[in-house]
């Protein structure tokens, strides 16, 4: 008999059962596009992989661009990696996902070496997020802690805090191991979350009719703890494309910000609520 491509689920359980140099998704790395792998799950393994080949701690993974040009079957996958820069000072890094000989995925990955801050004031705006909600269930959801004016399919909106002209909001509770026996690091977290932002970002009165074809993360810091806030700040679409952009936060405050671009296309059906 051969053997499944679907890893056995249990209570738990990660995304990915990993068997030597394969990841064997298990059904709940589904994403809302139909039968293939979600956006955040691809992205985090992506991150997982480019960050785990520089494994420096004196290098701070400050940019994360994913590439999506085509589905994710729910299927076993091999992650390639190589490093395209190795300086003092920088390190740039590609990894690629391949399905039945094509490009599924890829991302490259920026790390640049920490070193002393320099003195001086620089403007940004002032963002507030909502604050963390307090009666929410563990594991209520295995992604959303709460959305804000936004993501009716996937949650029960918090309508009752308002944002300056509109503006959506979300906490996220990123504490599903990516990889069996891998804690989740604060760096795949981040990038787990960053694939939201197309969601988050391109959400209208008629639901979500964008899907991500790449998003870019970029950090200043790594994000502490389990929860990842994100604050919409720009959309701009037409002809069926559409940019939006938004900061990261995690409780402490501001850790960075990311942006996704992304093509019109209906469909949109999560798993579960």
């Amino acid at each position: 008999m051969a053997e499944s491509t679907i890893a056995p689920e249990k209570p738990g359980t990660a995304y990915f059962d990993r068997r030597g140099e394969s990841f064997h998704p298990r059904s709940i790395a589904r994403g809302g596009w139909g039968p293939s792998l979600s956006g955040h799950v691809v992205g985090g393994l992506l991150g997982w992989t480019v960050e785990r080949f520089v494994n420096d701690p004196d290098f701070l993974p400050a940019r994360l661009t994913v590439d999506l040009p085509r589905p994710c079957a729910i299927e076993p996958i091999e992650v390639q990696t190589r490093e395209i820069r190795s300086g003092k000072r920088l390190r740039l890094v590609e990894a690629v996902i391949h399905q039945e000989g094509k490009v599924v995925a890829q991302a490259s990955g920026l790390f640049l070496r920490r070193g002393e801050q320099p003195p001086g004031d620089i403007w940004s705006p002032n963002v507030e997020m909502p604050p963390i909600p307090t009666d929410v269930k563990p594991n209520a959801n295995p992604l959303f802690v709460s959305t804000y004016g936004w993501g009716a399919s996937i949650q029960d909106p918090d309508e009752t805090w308002a944002g300056d002209g509109g503006a959506k909001y979300t906490w996220l509770r990123l504490s599903i191991p990516l990889i069996d026996g891998e804690p989740l690091t604060p760096f795949t977290r981040a990038a787990m979350a960053a694939d939201v932002i197309a969601s988050l970002v391109n959400w209208s009165s008629e639901g979500l009719k964008f899907i991500n074809a790449d998003y870019t993360l970029t950090l200043s810091r790594l994000p502490k703890g389990t929860l990842i806030g994100l604050a919409s700040q720009s959309h701009s679409t037409q002809d069926g494309i559409a940019t939006g952009s938004a900061i990261l936060f995690d409780e402490d405050g501001e850790i960075g910000s990311g942006i996704s671009v992304s093509v019109a296309q209906g469909g949109f059906r999560p798993p579960s609520k």
